[in-house]
């Protein structure tokens, strides 16, 4: 752990409505000043333990599901999206759908067992992307749950282990912050995964330490519970495609009963028109909000060519840079 403390160096703080890296407002200078850039990226650490659909993300020039090689392919192309101006990406011990969007979920990507321990290989992918991440200056939001996975754990005593397993693999990391799950309002099987409840796994991330929050469903504004005790706000764009929806998301968060100065952002949007004078990402951006790029073909569904090889790709990453640009 001392050798591990003495390698990090990016360190993401909060300073009333703005994120901060090393001491500094991000994107210093920009019309993005303060915000978090950010693309959702689940499947990096991706596995599937189900054999009858591991096959299904079988690489064609070899007919097989290879982890080792997504999470590698994952690392090199990082450096590339940070040159085009991408400080945060999305994470989480559970994945996310490999299809996209799905209604059931036969397939294993999770880093626990049934009773919350840790899956040894899952996290050895994870710290990897972690440390480069930190190397390049860039923050990690690191969700711990994901619907259609959750059931996978046997009891609440088992969602507590997992979440504090997880909580300590990412102990003395300075470049993290926590989203409890994903789309608390989703499909959950255990209570305290649910919206009513969700606020207390918050709080315990906090009281280790963290800067904690969650997520809701595309379109939804988050619930006082959760607003009182988030350090930042995520919101969710998918089903959102007037841009003008997404800023009055933006607003109606900020009047939420418990609402304070505190960042806002957008960890997941599928809707792109980087073309368009109005579009998701600008109106987000135009509210003081960060956005996330969530791509369910390019970079959700294995297996995933992780470079810049789509026009919806590179559209993506041109309009970044030149938004997060002095």
């Amino acid at each position: 752990m001392i050798t591990l403390l003495l390698l990090l160096q990016t360190r993401v703080e909060i300073v009333g409505e703005k994120f901060h890296v090393n001491g500094k407002p991000t994107y210093q200078g920009t019309t993005v000043e303060g915000l978090l850039m950010n693309s959702r990226v689940v499947q990096a650490t991706f596995d599937d333990l189900n054999p009858e659909t591991a096959k299904r993300w079988a690489y064609k020039d070899t007919g097989a599901w290879d982890p080792e090689r997504n999470v590698k392919d994952f690392i090199a192309a990082l450096p590339e999206w940070r040159a085009h101006g991408l400080l945060g990406i999305t994470l989480n011990f559970q994945g996310g759908s490999p299809e996209g969007y799905s209604k059931t979920q036969p397939w294993e990507n999770n880093a626990f067992e049934p009773d919350g321990a840790l899956r040894p290989a899952y996290v050895d992918r994870l710290r990897r992307v972690l440390d480069k991440t930190d190397e390049l200056g860039m923050v990690a939001i690191v969700g711990i749950f994901y619907f259609g996975q959750d059931e996978r754990l046997k009891d609440e005593a088992a969602v507590i282990r997992a979440f504090d397993g997880a909580l300590d693999v990412l102990k003395g990391r300075r470049n993290v912050l926590i989203e409890a799950n994903n789309e608390c309002d989703v499909r959950y099987d255990h209570d305290i995964l649910k919206p009513a409840r969700i606020h207390e796994l918050i709080a315990r991330a906090k009281s280790k330490g963290f800067l904690a929050g969650t997520s809701y469903g595309g379109g939804t504004i988050p619930k006082p519970n959760v607003v009182k005790v988030s350090d930042f706000l995520l919101l969710h764009g998918n089903g959102v495609s007037n841009p003008d929806r997404i800023g009055e998301m933006v607003r109606k968060a900020r009047e939420v009963e418990g609402y304070r100065p505190m960042p806002i952002l957008f960890n997941e949007d599928d809707h792109f028109d980087f073309d368009q004078p109005k579009n998701n990402m600008a109106a987000a951006v135009a509210e003081r909000a960060g956005w996330g790029y969530f791509d369910p073909q390019g970079y959700q569904s294995p297996p995933v060519r992780w470079g810049l090889d789509t026009d919806r790709k590179k559209a993506f990453f041109s309009s970044l840079k030149k938004v997060t640009e002095r």
